[in-house]
């Protein structure tokens, strides 16, 4: 079994891989809402959902609201929730961000899935009437996530972790470049204050020939402007001016340009991508986990 998912029992799959993967299986239900929950996975936590989510809905039962019809569209995509007149896609839940699936073993209407919000990163538990076939739905749900997995590590997912240790070296490249700056900077500190000291010890009235100052090599300190006059003007103009050390390409201490992760080869990603990737790898990680419950545990809740 994939690592990335877990059920209690081990059960057939309903469709055939070609189903998921290139169309989507739909279905029809009723939707009683969703509610943020504290935890990604838990019996307890979709439990306390349902009845919340029940209660909610007998309320506005009661002031004459209907439950309203969506439509479910499963894929390897993730879970699409769609006004079934208008198709319009009321929410979308990508695989990757499903963490637990859930069916009441006793009726056989209800199922839950949580679900990792793309925006505010909270826990979502949605709640569904599903005309008596929410077992097979939730099956549904797992097969797509298993086969979402494998297409996953097929498609490049396998080398995410080796990505992330060259950004760590990049960015140690970077800090001791910052350090190395640094150092330059305590050096260039030391030779002023020499300099000073040199010439508060001098005898009064001596003169001493000027001559370019050299650093602690003995190498004369480049300086831009001390360039740009040595430069003989052509016909009473000044030469163009030089270009800002901005403009040119950053190297680091060793003098080579910083190796970037992310544009060293065709088969690479950008970091949008790339970020993306990496939220995958921790979603599939955590696993999705199957569970048949019993969700009814009074008599309001057997009435929907």
């Amino acid at each position: 079994m994939n690592r990335a998912f877990s059920r209690k029992k081990d059960k057939t799959w309903m469709h055939t891989p070609e189903a998921l993967s290139k169309h989507y299986i739909p279905y029809n239900a009723k939707f009683l809402g969703s509610t943020e929950v504290e935890q990604p996975k838990g019996t307890e936590v979709v439990r306390d959902a349902v009845r919340k989510l029940k209660f909610a809905r007998h309320i506005k039962k009661s002031e004459g609201q209907k439950i309203p019809k969506v439509e479910l569209q499963i894929s390897i995509y993730g879970v699409k929730i769609l006004e079934p007149k208008t198709k319009e896609v009321q929410h979308n839940c990508q695989l990757h961000r499903i963490s637990f699936c859930a069916d009441d073993k006793t009726d056989k209407r209800i199922f839950t899935f949580i679900c990792k919000d793309s925006e505010s990163n909270k826990h979502l538990c949605y709640v569904f009437d599903s005309e008596k076939c929410a077992e097979e739905i939730t099956l549904t749900i797992g097969q797509a996530f298993d086969l979402a997995y494998r297409k996953f590590l097929e498609s490049g997912g396998k080398d995410v972790e080796t990505r992330k240790q060259i950004a760590g070296l990049q960015k140690r490249i970077q800090d001791l470049e910052t350090e190395n700056m640094e150092l330059k900077n305590k050096v260039q500190d030391l030779e002023n204050q020499l300099r000073i000291t040199q010439i508060s010890t001098s005898p009064a009235g001596s003169v001493t020939p000027k001559s370019p100052s050299t650093d602690i090599f003995d190498m004369i300190p480049f300086s831009a402007l001390s360039h740009e006059s040595s430069i003989p003007t052509r016909n009473g103009t000044q030469p163009p001016p030089v270009p800002s050390r901005s403009t040119e390409i950053k190297r680091d201490l060793f003098g080579a340009e910083p190796f970037d992760p992310f544009n060293c080869g065709a088969g690479d990603f950008p970091p949008d991508i790339q970020s993306k990737l990496d939220e995958m790898q921790e979603g599939f990680k955590m696993g999705l986990t199957l569970e048949g419950t019993v969700f009814c545990l009074d008599p309001l809740d057997s009435r929907c």
